[in-house]
């Protein structure tokens, strides 16, 4: 008989943490059926929540309440950091049984890596749980679409078989896993079904290549194309190609012989990758290629479901119902946020995250990155909290780890009795100076090192994290006023941005697992960097999926674009939308697009091709910091002011 032990956080539950340190889970879909069909099967856990007795205790109790008499074997309870082989052995010497019986079921292919290190089987969600005790293959697949056929009709099929989304590029593909049982499932329903690579201790990942100039096989590629007229495009095929052999190449095995990432085949703008525990495709950046060009990908049950369809409908007929503020920004409100969202306080909290003040009042202690790699990340998360909390916020983590790394996105939230969606104001809060040139102490170059070296990022997303900050301080001064407002509101900080989008990925997901309803996301993401030059502001609602979303947040850009004419009309407006909007997908706005959700991104003149641009000269360089000449924290605030007063709107301000 075989012993089943699941990973919880991100597995079989997103997990948030309160103040008092108390965890919640809330079960992912699917899981449940899961544990259902494996009742008779002796059932364990192996998570890590964090060091400590009380940790511990924390988890044990949020699991009983979450998966009552699910896990009730005691022995088969291992609590532990996945860093190693060595909690696996321990589980499997609980079990008492061969390594071979022993099965884990986890989402992180780092931990899937070390179970199979110790002899166990893995499956890399809990729909393929079943498979993994009969020792069935879990295939990455590509699901096409034709015209007759819909997503919804697809999501009734995967709904009941081994299959889980990754990806949903458009209305006619979708990257999923799947084994054998869900690819004939697929097929029998009429969908055709591309088998590529084993899943094993593999992730997903999209690479884009926007490099201006035509890549290289373009000419072969047009070529094919011209015998072979359906499909990819020649560019599309080109730019899949020259992606993958970067970043093949950068990550091959030290002499060559082993290829660390296998092609999934064309995706938009680039190629989807399925890449080996271990392979820091996040720290391969192509040469001439924009900000974000890589995309984690996360497998979920629910990634067809599109359950922000009806909240983005009502934001496309303009957020009109009985005893809601219509979309005009008020005097009053404009007047409180001009008074409240100011430099001085931009200033104030960048210096805080990003080293060039305490950060925290009245202690010494500094802090030189917000990478996540370094232990000033999770301090920052602390410090951060411990100031939405005495703002009288609600204050939550949702922790999730990367790499062995624990992190935590943080909401602040103000919520409303009766609103019919919440109002979200964000950024993400880590940084990387993954583009410096850093030596050794003999002077010779070496790479980057991200636990140690400095990466400031005061720009990127210092800016967007203060502005947040004076947005909650801006609207704890209102409420102080007796003013209230219609719709929740959300100040939500992302972790792992830079690490395609990891953070906001596992918010949204969560976010859309307990049924949330999001009226608009705005995202600001670096908004103090201005070279000598038009004050300029770009406002990105360009989606790279398909859905009402795309409507949704052309009409969100509106109300932004609004805010700025309300508020700061000495800035230049720069709209962005559909698919060939530079930001689609490359910010943490584009998690919520994917669930169907309205969302814009707001930033500085970064992104767009305008020549010349005006933003940061220090992107992703330690000489991203608050006294740079380039970052200018009036400029920041004039951006921050626009977004506060936008989302104050919204949300019936």
């Amino acid at each position: 008989m075989a012993t089943v032990f699941f990973d919880i956080g991100a597995t079989l539950a997103d997990a948030s943490v309160a103040p008092d340190g108390s965890l919640t889970f809330q079960p992912r879909p699917r899981v449940v059926e899961v544990l259902d069909a494996l009742a008779g099967l002796p059932l364990g856990i192996i998570s890590n929540p964090g060091p400590g007795g009380q940790a511990r205790s924390h988890a044990a109790s949020a699991l009983a309440a979450a998966f009552p008499g699910r896990f009730t074997h005691d022995p088969l309870i291992r609590w532990g950091a996945k860093d190693s082989r060595a909690i696996f052995d321990d589980a499997v010497a609980a079990a008492g049984v061969e390594a071979q019986l022993c099965v884990f079921v986890g989402e992180d292919q780092h931990e899937r890596a070390f179970a199979r290190q110790a002899g166990l089987r893995t499956a890399p969600h809990p729909v393929f749980a079943a498979a993994a005790i009969d020792g069935r293959q879990v295939l990455w697949i590509r699901i096409d679409l034709v015209a007759d056929q819909s997503l919804r009709d697809l999501a009734e099929v995967v709904d009941a078989a081994e299959v889980v989304p990754v990806h949903v590029p458009s209305a006619l593909l979708v990257l999923a896993m799947a084994t054998a049982s869900g690819v004939e499932r697929l097929e029998l329903a009429g969908f055709a079904v591309d088998q590529e690579a084993p899943v094993n201790d593999s992730a997903a990942f999209l690479v884009r290549d926007d490099r201006p100039a035509p890549p290289p096989g373009f000419e072969a590629a047009s070529s094919a194309a011209a015998q072979a007229p359906t499909g990819p495009s020649p560019m599309g095929k080109a730019r899949a190609a020259a992606a993958f052999a970067f970043m093949s190449g950068g990550l091959a095995g030290p002499t060559g012989e082993t290829q660390a990432v296998a092609s999934l085949g064309t995706a938009p703008g680039g190629v989807y990758i399925a890449a080996a525990a271990g392979t820091p495709v996040e720290d391969l950046h192509i040469p001439g290629s924009r900000h974000g060009h890589t995309e984690r990908l996360l497998p979920d049950p629910g990634l067809l479901g599109y359950l922000g369809e009806q909240h983005a409908g009502a934001l496309a007929a303009g957020f009109t119902r009985a005893g809601f503020a219509g979309p005009v920004p008020t005097p009053e409100t404009v007047d409180a946020v001009r008074a409240a969202v100011t430099a001085s306080p931009i200033r104030r909290h960048t210096a805080r995250v990003s080293g060039a003040a305490p950060l925290v009042d009245g202690e010494q202690r500094t802090v030189s990155s917000r990478d996540v790699s370094n232990p000033d990340n999770m301090l920052v998360v602390e410090a951060l909290a411990a100031q939405f909390h005495a703002l009288g916020l609600a204050v939550t983590l949702q922790p999730f780890t990367w790499r062995g790394h624990r992190l935590a996105n943080l909401e602040a939230e103000h919520p409303v009795d009766g609103s019919d969606g919440a109002v979200l104001i964000t950024a993400h809060l880590d940084s990387t100076a993954a583009y410096g040139a850093f030596f050794d102490e003999a002077g010779r170059p070496r790479p980057y090192n991200p636990r140690t070296d400095p990466a400031p990022g005061a720009d990127d997303d210092g800016s967007g994290t203060a502005a947040v900050l004076a947005a909650a301080e801006c609207f704890s001064t209102i409420l102080a006023r007796g003013m209230t407002p219609a719709r929740t509101i959300r100040f939500v900080l992302f972790n792992a941005e830079e690490q395609g989008l990891l953070g906001s990925k596992y918010y949204a997901r969560a976010a859309a697992a307990r049924g949330d309803s999001i009226s608009a996301v705005l995202q600001m993401d670096m908004i103090a960097g201005l070279q000598p030059g038009a004050r300029r502001v770009e406002i990105h609602a360009g989606s790279a999926v398909p859905g009402p979303a795309v409507s949704a947040s052309n009409a969100l850009g509106d109300r932004v674009a609004e805010a700025v004419a309300a508020v700061e009309p000495g800035l230049e407006v720069q709209r962005l939308t559909g698919n060939a909007d530079p930001a689609a997908g490359r910010s943490d706005h584009a998690s919520f697009h994917e669930r169907g959700w309205a969302a814009v991104a707001v930033s500085e003149n970064f992104f767009a091709d305008t020549s010349p641009a005006t933003g940061t000269r220090q992107y992703h360089l330690p000489g991203d910091t608050l006294e740079d000449p380039d970052h200018d924290t009036e400029y920041a605030a004039s951006i921050a002011r626009a977004v506060t007063v936008a989302a104050l709107t919204l949300a019936g301000l």
